[in-house]
């Protein structure tokens, strides 16, 4: 698996702060302090980075922390790098499984927004203790 360091920019709100990843829009955490919308952001990118991956979208290259402008709208705290770790390639597998169960599956996923094959990926990370996709819709939505 490799790693890579996307950068991030920390602002300051009413409500606490708020932290974004200019190289892929909707990607975005918030906290009530600086730490804790950092390290929602930790997790929002690695989330959103697997998502992308697993639709089979390219991810975009890293830019450098100084070539990203100012917003002038925003009151920025902090400019970072945040590291994630890539996935590996997606497998494609073949289960037999109950009809009444496949059917239940492929309602729950569409009620969750995600394919088949994200939510049965997402249940065995809840069953294994592993970041869940979902977090990504909750942390800060892709799309």
């Amino acid at each position: 698996m490799a790693e890579v360091f996307y950068p991030a920019i920390l602002e300051r709100s009413s409500q606490g702060y708020g932290l974004y990843f200019p190289d892929l829009p909707g990607c975005v955490s918030a906290g009530e302090t600086a730490d804790e919308a950092a390290r929602g952001g930790a997790e929002a990118l690695a989330l959103h980075l697997e998502g992308m991956i697993e639709d089979g979208e390219d991810l975009p290259p890293p830019s450098a922390l100084d070539e990203i402008s100012a917003d002038p709208e925003g009151e920025e705290a902090a400019r970072m790098l945040i590291a994630a770790t890539l996935p590996s390639r997606a497998a494609r597998i073949n289960v037999t499984i109950d009809e009444g169960l496949l059917a239940r599956i492929d309602r729950a996923a569409e009620e969750s927004g995600l394919t088949r094959s994200g939510f049965l990926a997402q249940a065995a990370r809840e069953r294994l203790g592993a970041p869940s996709p979902d977090k990504r819709r909750r942390a800060g939505q892709r799309r």
